[in-house]
């Protein structure tokens, strides 16, 4: 039988941003504190796999849906090894009572507070989510319970968090020792994963297509990637400002230097990115949702993606540039504002996306990239 519930006593809550604006609600989740940069979600559906996300590592994320919980949560859905929500906070409108889906083992409020995560409901999530949209995802916090005060002290505890700006994050949500994920049937190739906070549907859609996946460490050498003679090399999603990633960018370039075919994915594009000589910047609020339409200049096709970045590459739509690997291109690019969403080298062996083509946001719109990988270290042998 599906869990239901009722909510747990509510406790005054305040979401307090860095420029001094302030949302009064009701506690959600864990009592207490949190601090983290404030985002917004427009996906309408997804929160489990939201909240599991390693890239929202440091953010408090306000939802735009405007009830969440209905499905409770379960153990399957999660993107993140061990069930683990990786989000500084969640704001939401109006959080379901109760839980209704056969397939939840429990209500969401009951996880947020195993997890000791604090939240806020009961506040008018559009007048963030415009707030943020005029002004810029800021840093915010979370206050409720014993961790009230004046709104002056509120103030000065979230101002004096480090920014995200600058922030060097992926060592925090990475394997510390790495793992390895078998195929599905029998094995064709070999592919050494980085995690640079990777999410548990990654290597599954590598495993469906005969591939032996081997999750690094974020801090892993290229003699070490080069020890497992990989098939390819692939970078995944992650937290944090990819000018700080120097070390990943310097294995990149190994990588490149020594030919295995490479893909990756939303911060391991900007890692791509930088590695081929491009700069990066921060976005004003980022990309966040699950309806996000990307240009494939390749080819004129649309696809409807899943993303979640605050961080984005210089470049502009089918600009071509050189490198020290040979001439390279933005392959794709946002059709809302034309931020870069992906690049490649011409000759083929590596390409990456700003999107996360192992969600099922189109539902299958971008899966067709896992197969291209899996083309190009074919055509390698």
């Amino acid at each position: 039988m599906a869990p239901t519930g009722a909510r747990r006593q509510q406790h005054k809550a305040l979401l307090v941003l860095d420029d001094g604006r302030v949302f009064t609600g009701t506690s959600f989740g864990a009592i207490g504190q949190t601090l983290g940069e404030a985002v917004f979600s427009t996906g309408m559906s997804g929160y489990q796999e939201t909240l599991t996300d390693p890239s929202y590592h440091r953010q408090i994320v306000i939802a735009t849906a405007p009830q969440i919980g209905n499905t409770g949560w379960n153990h399957e859905d999660a993107e993140s090894r061990g069930d683990k929500i990786w989000v500084a906070g969640y704001a939401v409108r109006d959080p379901s009572p109760r839980a209704s889906n056969w397939r939840s083992t429990g209500t969401l409020e009951d996880e947020l507070v195993r997890q000791n995560i604090v939240g806020i409901a009961g506040i008018d999530t559009r007048a963030v989510v415009r707030h943020l949209r005029n002004f810029g995802s800021m840093k915010a916090g979370i206050f409720s319970g014993p961790a009230l005060a004046e709104p002056d002290e509120l103030l000065a505890r979230v101002r004096d968090q480090p920014s995200m700006l600058g922030a060097d994050l992926a060592g925090q949500v990475s394997t510390d020792g790495g793992y390895i994920v078998e195929p599905d049937g029998p094995q064709r190739f070999t592919v050494a994963a980085i995690d640079l906070g990777i999410k548990t549907n990654t290597p599954r859609n590598f495993a469906k297509r005969g591939v032996r996946t081997h999750v690094l460490p974020s801090g892993v050498t290229f003699d070490q990637i080069a020890e497992l003679k990989p098939d390819g090399v692939f970078l995944s999603n992650g937290p944090g400002d990819p000018a700080t990633a120097d070390h990943i960018v310097g294995v990149t370039r190994e990588v490149l230097d020594a030919g295995i075919p490479l893909f990756g994915i939303c911060f391991g594009n900007q890692i791509l990115g930088r590695a081929l000589g491009r700069s990066t910047y921060k976005m004003v609020y980022g990309h966040r949702g699950i309806n996000i339409p990307v240009m494939d200049h390749a080819t004129g096709r649309v696809a409807v993606t899943a993303q979640n970045h605050g961080f984005a590459l210089e470049g502009e739509a089918g600009e071509r540039f050189d490198t020290p690997f040979g001439a390279a291109e933005v392959s794709h690019t946002c059709a809302n504002d034309g931020v870069v969403e992906g690049v490649r080298l011409l000759d083929g062996r590596a390409f990456s996306v700003q999107y996360h083509p192992e969600a099922a946001a189109g539902p299958h719109d971008a899966n067709y990239l896992f197969d291209q990988f899996v083309d190009l270290m074919a055509e390698d042998r």
